[in-house]
């Protein structure tokens, strides 16, 4: 491998949104990793399912382009 061409590579504390925190091995720098979800809180892992708005963005998007249709 060439020299000094590698990220350094060290352990750091994550800290999710919902308050859980672990360590892990990254790139990034710094100590402390503050990320928007985690294993604890994603829906996949935890099975709740989070209700997004996309009704109202579909309805927004065909009143747009319904009037530039006619």
């Amino acid at each position: 491998m060439k020299e000094n061409i590698h990220p350094n590579y060290h352990e750091a504390e994550f800290e999710c949104a919902c308050g859980n925190k672990f360590t892990c091995g990254t790139t990034k720098e710094g100590d402390v990793v503050k990320i928007d979800i985690c294993s604890k809180c994603h829906p996949f892992y935890t099975g709740k399912q989070k209700i997004v708005d996309t009704a109202g963005r579909v309805d927004k998007f065909n009143k747009r382009y319904a009037a530039k249709t006619k």
